[in-house]
């Protein structure tokens, strides 16, 4: 039997290859750490049910690969999503420059009011850090995301870092400045949602995947 819930949002974790963003989305899933990661080919999938604000909240996760051969693949999944994790590696300066232009493509094709939390991941390897808490930090303030450091090993803020996107969505829907009925806002009812992944099955049954329509959320 599926689960019920209030609402549906669309999440996306973002951000360059190595940076442990399919085990984030491991640990938060499974609540243990994925040991055998490679590379994501495109994109894969996990959901979650959670509580939030005292509403049941169905979190549909697509993490995107990294690599840039992979990014105009990657970027048909960015439409409709109501929030983000962006994530860089602290031991790799690289990934930190890379944030912008993760950042832009997330402004540019997907929801208007995503909802963004920047990701510091492998916290705990603080002795190899070559990004410091306060530069990230900065980096947050002046393109007005919400900033954890995290580890996918641990699970050090991975929980948190879900749950604090999914709180400001859920915060923007009660104050009116996200409307759950406009098409590509990221976030449908249980009904609307199911009305959609209807629509959106006339031939073919894909069990490990929602339908394509539930993509567009």
């Amino acid at each position: 039997m599926s689960e019920t819930y209030d609402f549906l949002f669309k999440f996306l974790v973002i951000g360059s290859a190595g940076t442990g963003k399919s085990c984030l989305l491991h640990q938060f899933i499974e609540s243990k750490f994925k040991q055998d990661s490679n590379h994501t080919i495109g994109v894969e999938f996990g959901s979650r049910v959670v509580n939030v604000g005292g509403k049941t909240v169905k979190l549909q996760i697509w993490d995107t690969a990294g690599q840039e051969r992979f990014r105009s693949v990657t970027r048909s999944y960015y439409r409709g999503a109501a929030g983000a994790l962006l994530v860089y590696d602290i031991t790799s300066r690289e990934t930190y420059n890379a944030l912008t232009n993760w950042l832009t493509d997330a402004r540019t094709l997907a929801s208007p009011n995503i909802v963004i939390i920047l990701c510091g991941n492998k916290n705990d390897l603080d002795a190899d850090r070559e990004v410091t808490f306060l530069e990230a930090s900065r980096f947050a303030q002046e393109n007005e995301l919400m900033f954890l450091e995290t580890s996918a090993l641990t699970g050090d803020n991975v929980e948190e870092a879900f749950l604090k996107c999914a709180r400001t969505i859920l915060n923007k829907i009660e104050s009116g400045e996200l409307d759950p009925e406009r098409m590509g806002s990221g976030v449908h009812t249980e009904q609307a949602a199911l009305q959609l992944l209807e629509q959106g099955r006339p031939h073919q049954k894909s069990p490990d995947l929602p339908a394509e329509s539930a993509c567009d959320l």
